[in-house]
Formats: structure tokens, C-alpha cells, sequence
């Protein structure tokens, strides 16, 4: 399917009513188990990709290219829209025009800019500091104007809550709607009345949540956010912190025992081989044999 065509879609599903699940991924094998189990789309996380391709905490350690590389990964392993982590669009309003186009390019169906000073850090650490409103627009506006395809949605994400409170971080967002946001992300509300407060003051435009598992925000279903009006619900490391725990068991049980069979914590051998389309490339290579 063309990437016009999974952008459109997804635009439509995004303003058709009801919050959308949006698990996380930091690599195309993420992005393959996603879409196996019946998700509608997939998030590429920024702070997953500079923990697993890096081994380094979210602290603005990955570069443009970097997650350009892994957006077309992920693009070619799926057809699923894929929202892509763009941090601060690696500086000024310049800079943000050749990101959104360098990930467009590359298969993102939307691209998330966020208010942080560099050097950002993940949105549920300590120490953020945000740029002031008329730069943070600017990136905005910068974004809006610099995609090629009308359906490449910009999510416009801000921190000011944490560093000016909540009532400054919905007089940013509702800004940024001003400045053709598609989505607005207000990161790392601490209270449910925190959470209710958006969408009821930015009615008008989808709100995505992020929910992170250990962090600052309260964590519901789907339901109460459906009903408090958010578009999407974000779990943007689930899979990376359930396979780093799944790495730990089996790895602890691989050393303690000093062997691991198909009854061990794993997915089997032709598991793994399914969830990469092992058997598309068999028939392919069928296909051109000569």
C-alpha cells in the first residue's frame, strides 16, 4: 500500500471517534509483533530506539539519521501508520522543515515535535526545560508548511507542565492548533482532573495521552480516555520493557541451568520464523530463482 494511502487512512481513523491504541516500538521486529497482533498503528519512540540501538537513556543521544533509518525499517516490515518521535526537531525552524520532510520521506504517517531545550530529555525525567512560546511555534508552523502530503499529520507535543504547570501547557497547545497542529500531546499530567482538563479545553483538535509504566501519569483503560475525549493512548516502551524483562529471565535461567530448550521463556524457532515473514521470502526467492 502506498504511504499516501496508509496516511489517509489513519488521518480518518484518527478524527473518526473513539481513542486509538498506540503501542511503541524501537525496532521493525517490535513493529512486525505489533502489527501481527491486530494493532492499528505504531509509535516510534525516541527514547525505546536510544535505549535499544544505543544502550544510553533518553537523554538527545539520537540523531535525524538514525531514526530515519529505523522509520524506513519499520516502514518496509509494516503497513501500519507509523507516528515517529522526532524530539525537537534537532533545532531551528530550518532544521524541523528538513526533519518532517526527511521522515516523510522515509514512511512516517505523522511526525511529533516537542517544546524542549536541547539537550531534551524523556518527558518523564526531572530537570526538562522548554523553549519560550514564539520558538516552539515556529517549529510548529515550520512543520505544517514543510510536508509534502496534506494526510502527514504533525503532533505538536509540549513539557510546559512540568516546568510552568498545566495552565501554560494548554495555552501552548491550543497555539500550536493555531499553527496547524494536527494533534496536540500535553506530556506527563500527574492527576485524572490533569487528564480531564485537556481534552475538555482543546476539544476541538485529537489529544494523544502517553502513558508511561513507572512514570508520572495516572494509568486508566481505554474506555475512561475514549470518554474523556482523547484520539490516541500511547504506550510508548511497553514492548521494550516487557522484552527487557523477557531478556532477563531467560538469560537469567540460561545461566543458572547452562542450557535452554523450546521449554524455556522464548518463542519457538518457527515462531520467530512467522513474525518475519520468513515464508513471504521463501516464495519470493521461488519467485526470481533462475
Amino acid at each position: 500500500m502506498l504511504n499516501h494511502e496508509i496516511n489517509r487512512r489513519f488521518k480518518s481513523r484518527i478524527t473518526g471517534g473513539g481513542a486509538l491504541l498506540l503501542p511503541g516500538a524501537a525496532n521493525a521486529l517490535a513493529a512486525r509483533v505489533i502489527e501481527d497482533l491486530g494493532f492499528e498503528a505504531v509509535y516510534l519512540s525516541g527514547a525505546g530506539l536510544t535505549n535499544t540501538y544505543l544502550g544510553m537513556p533518553d537523554l538527545a543521544f539520537i540523531s535525524l539519521p538514525e531514526i530515519a533509518q529505523h522509520t524506513a525499517a519499520i516502514r518496509d516490515a509494516t503497513e501500519l501508520p507509523i507516528v515517529v518521535d522526532a524530539d525537537n526537531g534537532f533545532g531551528n525552524g530550518l532544521n524541523v522543515r528538513h526533519t518532517v520532510r526527511t521522515l516523510e520521506r522515509a514512511g512516517a504517517s505523522a511526525i511529533q515535535l516537542e517544546d524542549q531545550k536541547t539537550p531534551k530529555r524523556c518527558g518523564h525525567f526531572s530537570g526538562k526545560e522548554v523553549v519560550p512560546l514564539a520558538e516552539a511555534r515556529s517549529r510548529i508552523r515550520a512543520a505544517v508548511d514543510s510536508r509534502q502530503d496534506e494526510n502527514t499529520l504533525i503532533v505538536a507535543r509540549t513539557d510546559a507542565a512540568a516546568t510552568d504547570g498545566l495552565s501554560e501547557a494548554l495555552d501552548r497547545a491550543a497555539a500550536f492548533v493555531e499553527d496547524g497542529a494536527d494533534i496536540t500531546f500535553v506530556e506527563a499530567p500527574q492527576t485524572v482532573d490533569d487528564l480531564r482538563a485537556i481534552p475538555a479545553r482543546l476539544a476541538d483538535t485529537p489529544q494523544l495521552v502517553n502513558l508511561v509504566v513507572g512514570g508520572k501519569t495516572p494509568i486508566l483503560s481505554v474506555d475512561d480516555f475514549t470518554d474523556m475525549g482523547f484520539a490516541l493512548v500511547l504506550y510508548a516502551n511497553v514492548a521494550l520493557q516487557s522484552a527487557l524483562f523477557g531478556m532477563q529471565t531467560a538469560l537469567t535461567q540460561l545461566k543458572d541451568q547452562g542450557r535452554m530448550d523450546e521449554s524455556g521463556p522464548l518463542a519457538g524457532f518457527m515462531e520467530r520464523q512467522r513474525v518475519v515473514r520468513k515464508d513471504l521470502f521463501d516464495d519470493l526467492d521461488n519467485r526470481y530463482a533462475y
